[in-house]
């Protein structure tokens, strides 16, 4: 395993930038030390959530196919 030693000042796109040269291994693990699964969805996105399904089951017409909206892309 190759080891880092970052002692600098970065902005935000320049980090991106160092991180699009890691191997995809390694980017998987930078993916995972981010997104712990102690994340906690909060109360009002689950609100939002459960509003738009609640609305989609009232009014299926409002769907539409991915297929048909990728053609037009």
């Amino acid at each position: 395993m190759e080891s880092v030693n970052v002692n600098i000042n970065l902005t935000v796109d320049q980090l991106i930038q160092a991180v699009k040269q890691l191997s995809p291994e390694d980017k998987l693990k930078l993916n995972d030390a981010i997104w712990d699964e102690s994340y906690v969805v909060p109360e009002w996105h689950k609100q939002i959530v459960r509003a738009r399904i609640k609305e989609v089951d009232s009014n299926p017409d409002l769907l539409l196919d991915w297929d048909e909206v990728s053609e037009s892309l």
